[in-house]
């Protein structure tokens, strides 16, 4: 069964992947919390998007690199959120990639870090937005 894409929609798949990330960060997982914490920002992202009716097509974000572009020329460029947003994103994009694909170890201050601008992330665009 498909869902229509909608912020909404987005915006719920964005708090389930932040409640996740701070599940898996308190039972010891950081790489799993910081690939959560990205996830939640990513679907928040796409979130504000649809939100603020860019002209976009819903499936912006068919890649990471393509939807983060977007974000920033859409939404931080014009001024609309603030330049610490997208820095956030590009922070735990970068997080999650060395979780998810180099082996390297990322520390626990660096998991607290990604779960912690995921949670006010996603608040500042359901806050921004009123989602």
């Amino acid at each position: 069964m498909t869902t229509a894409l909608t912020a909404e929609v987005m915006m719920r798949k964005a708090a389930q992947a932040v409640a996740s990330a701070r599940l898996l960060l308190e039972s010891g997982d950081v790489d799993g919390a910081c690939n959560r914490a990205y996830y939640a920002m990513f679907d928040a992202a796409r979130a504000a998007l649809l939100a603020a009716d860019t002209g976009l097509p819903p499936h912006i974000g068919k890649t990471h690199q393509g939807l983060i572009n977007a974000f920033s020329l859409h939404l931080i460029k014009p001024g609309i959120l603030p330049k610490e947003l997208g820095r956030q994103l590009k922070r735990a994009e970068e997080a999650r990639l060395v979780a998810d694909y180099t082996g390297d170890i990322i520390d626990d201050a660096i998991g607290l870090q990604s779960v912690e601008a995921a949670e006010a992330f996603v608040f500042a665009i359901r806050e921004h937005f009123a989602l």
